[in-house]
């Protein structure tokens, strides 16, 4: 799925209402009532509470986020390849990706459908501790084409599977092919090396980095490449999920480095969306640009060949350069599906090399989870893009999927804009978000 065009949208999918501007309460506590959000029924799954009839039943439910007509076209020929290969019929209640997100917490406490469409990662493992969620820890037991880094973005608190990854996309610095063979620029594997090339591009009459933060959720990219490369997979997570502190001298070192890499960065960011950074990078007047696979869509047919990437550089030698950020779509099953067995025959099925091969014979721009599906129609780029997620050692959600809604929204994208705009007062603006912090994640 592509990011959302506008920071009004962003907000949208990010907070719904139910949880904008609530400090102290808990996500799952809600605004407005199961009444209020469901009025009509827009996202009423047709699961219940009970397990019973699951294993003769020849139906199963589920909720899907694809409304759009690609994508939604997509969902209902994996689901036609699973009734053909199990006999059973699918009932699919599609919602639209806002409204969904929106009234996810009531759903899932309600009656909602057997299997639902959903992201990995932080956003995963809340339902999952909140008892929310099925396990699915013995459908893993079955799969296989998962590096380990898939699974445990899929793994909860407790050890348990919870989630059966689908698509992904990965985080990277694009470039053009064509600018850096011109120049003789070199794929630069340390820190130093980056900051020497920018340098370079600089002299040239390059934007080194392109850059566009007036949506708000861009840079969130720019520090999760930071704290993974400084502080490594773990502090990140633990740090995305309140358990660490952000006035640490280790949170301190990501916005110093970032302090320092500022002059990279094309002016003015604030004012800018990624469409337009990316643009100036299609239009040969950025030499690389920190986005996600999506970053294509700004480039023409044509270009699409002459575009490229490498994984963000070394910063210490002690943490490496194989983490990333790489987004991940795909299933989970609900805490007591009507149809137990059928529930977990089709997590097994979505999880199968079958339904990548469907998605990928349907939707040939996107990146199947699973290796082992046949991706001959990938182009170059996302051959590259495959193999970059399927060596990495771990993969991070992103920033807002790896935190709480509110937290990502109300605190970081306008601290991270503090930040762009005045980076000297580090230990205020961390001192400020710790605060925050500790405000929200307290119950």
């Amino acid at each position: 799925m592509s990011r959302p065009r506008t920071q009004a949208e962003y907000l949208a999918r990010l907070v719904p209402p139910s949880v904008a501007g609530l400090r102290r309460r808990s996500l799952l506590a809600g605004a407005a009532g199961t009444g209020a959000l469901l009025g009509a029924g827009l996202l009423a799954g047709c699961g219940s509470d009970s397990e019973s009839g699951g294993a003769e039943s020849k139906t199963v439910s589920l909720g899907s986020n694809q409304s759009d007509p690609k994508p939604k076209d997509v969902i209902a020929k994996v689901m036609a390849g699973f009734q053909t290969a199990s006999g059973v019929e699918v009932a699919i209640n599609t919602v639209d990706h806002n409204t969904f997100q929106e009234n996810i917490n009531n759903y899932l406490q309600g009656k909602p459908d057997d299997v639902y469409t959903w992201f990995a990662g932080y956003r995963m493992r809340f339902f999952a501790a909140k008892g929310l969620a099925g396990d699915v820890s013995d459908v893993w037991g079955k799969l296989s084409g998962y590096s380990d880094a898939f699974k445990k973005a899929s793994t909860g608190d407790d050890g348990k599977q919870y989630f059966v990854p689908a698509s992904y996309y990965p985080w990277a610095m694009f470039y053009r092919k064509s600018v850096w063979q011109q120049r003789g620029y070199q794929v630069p594997k340390t820190l130093d090396e980056l900051n020497a090339l920018g340098a370079q591009m600089k002299r040239d009459g390059l934007n080194p980095i392109a850059f566009g933060d007036k949506d708000g959720w861009p840079a969130m990219g720019t520090f999760d490449i930071l704290n993974l490369r400084i502080n490594g997979y773990q502090f990140h997570i633990d740090l995305m999920a309140g358990k660490e502190a952000w006035t640490s001298d280790k949170v301190k070192k990501v916005f110093d480095t970032w302090a320092g890499l500022l002059p990279l960065h094309q002016a003015d960011s604030l004012g800018r969306t990624w469409q337009e950074a990316a643009q100036s990078l299609q239009q040969k007047k950025s030499g690389m640009y920190l986005l996600g696979l999506f970053v294509g869509q700004q480039f023409n047919d044509d270009e699409q060949d002459d575009l490229d990437f490498f994984t963000f550089p070394e910063i210490d030698p002690a943490i490496g350069a194989k983490a990333l950020d790489a987004p991940i779509d795909g299933y989970m099953m609900a805490r007591k599906p009507k149809s137990a067995a059928n529930a977990r025959k089709l997590m097994e099925y979505l999880g199968s090399k079958d339904a990548a091969d469907v998605t990928v014979k349907n939707d040939p721009n996107t990146l199947v989870a699973n290796s082992g599906a046949d991706v001959s129609g990938y182009t170059a780029l996302q051959k590259k893009a495959a193999e970059l997620v399927g060596s990495a050692t771990e993969i991070a959600q992103f920033l807002d999927r790896d935190t709480r809604p509110d937290f990502a929204s109300t605190v970081m994208i306008p601290a991270l804009q503090q930040f762009i705009k005045d980076p000297k007062d580090i230990s205020g603006l961390l001192t400020s978000i710790e605060n925050q912090k500790k405000s929200i994640f307290t119950d």
